[in-house]
């Protein structure tokens, strides 16, 4: 555009630009779909012009052409602990490579959904929902949304089915958590740990029930006996003051294997600077997650690793196979769990 033309008056449109660009109106559409086949050259001038004209796509007259909204709800407890945050900040990063944009809700602290939200997310009509939290059911969800299929993430639990043929159509990633779980007893029992404690996280939480009923079969089949539990939420001041409970009214442990590893720092802290015990020589700690802090030197944390890369690569192809295929049964996709040996056990 030259110092001598002038922008034009109000909105610009599709036509504006296939105009200035001499291609017609459904190549400049194509130009805004990664997608599509479009030629690098023309569609690097569409985008070029657009962007002199000020001009974007209309995002509710494509949906209404496209029956796609381009939106993903998600629904979280949480949007700042370590783990959420950091999970939420890579999803939202795959889905906008994936052309999507991210509708983000929070439940209660009982992890439940206000039915005045649900119904404010349906009039989003988000092409999909990812439910971190499973005390929100496919029942609930399934009443206030349309085309839309829930994604849930899901930890099953050892020894039970957790298949429920009457629930509405939902996809799973579904979370194995034993494998870790093994290695990380394996380790402690090789260092010669017998007293196992396990700090718990939310009492609510379905991903705490599994992870201390597995720990508990884990340790059953290696000849333990059972973990002593010491009562946590997942926060680090509950963890501090359930280890300092543990070793100063209780007996004390061994090892603490935590439920999180925000909890493992609350362990590792109260352990070192409240009781003047040593890690790992005095008591050896095992966290879960893997969380970016986990590596810090102050804490050098052996942790049960989710791999974040890999959930949110499984959860984003859950999303493209439901939405090329909305009437196929539920999707599952499957991930494992490792143990990753850093100095808090030694």
């Amino acid at each position: 555009m030259t110092d001598t033309e002038q922008a034009p008056r109000g909105r610009a449109t599709a036509e504006m630009v296939a105009a200035r660009a001499q291609v017609s109106r459904v190549a400049v559409s194509r130009a805004f779909n990664p997608h599509t086949s479009l030629k690098p050259e023309k569609r690097e001038l569409i985008l070029k012009i657009a962007q002199e004209l000020n001009y974007t796509p209309d995002r509710a007259a494509r949906a209404l052409v496209s029956g796609r909204s381009h939106l993903v709800g998600v629904i979280v407890p949480d949007v700042c602990s370590h783990w959420e945050s950091q999970e939420i900040d890579a999803l939202t990063t795959a889905l906008q490579a994936e052309g999507f944009a991210t509708l983000l809700f929070k439940t209660r602290t009982d992890y439940s959904m206000d039915e005045q939200l649900l119904a404010y997310m349906r009039g989003f009509n988000p092409d999909s929902v990812i439910a971190f939290v499973e005390n929100v059911k496919p029942h609930t969800l399934a009443r206030f949304l349309d085309r839309a299929v829930p994604i849930y993430v899901h930890y099953p639990l050892p020894g039970t089915s957790d298949e429920a043929e009457d629930e509405p159509l939902h996809d799973r990633l579904n979370v194995l958590q034993r494998d870790g779980i093994d290695q990380a007893v394996a380790l402690l029992q090789g260092f010669g740990a017998k007293r196992i404690a396990y700090l718990s996280g939310a009492e609510k939480s379905r991903a705490n029930t599994s992870r201390e009923r597995t720990l508990r079969q884990v340790m059953a089949d290696r000849g333990l006996t059972p973990p002593v539990v010491a009562r946590g939420d997942f926060s680090y001041d509950a963890a501090y003051q359930a280890t300092i409970d543990l070793f100063r009214v209780g007996d004390g442990a061994d090892a603490i294997f935590a439920a999180n590893d925000v909890g493992a720092f609350g362990v590792i802290d109260a352990l070192r600077h409240e009781l003047k015990l040593r890690v790992p020589e005095d008591v050896k700690v095992i966290g879960f997650d893997d969380i970016a802090q986990s590596h810090w030197k102050s804490y050098n944390l052996t942790t049960v690793k989710f791999d974040l890369d890999e959930r949110v690569r499984a959860l984003v192809r859950l999303i493209l196979r439901r939405l090329n295929n909305p009437d196929a049964p539920g999707f599952q996709e499957t991930l494992n769990t490792r143990l990753v040996v850093r100095g808090t056990v030694g």
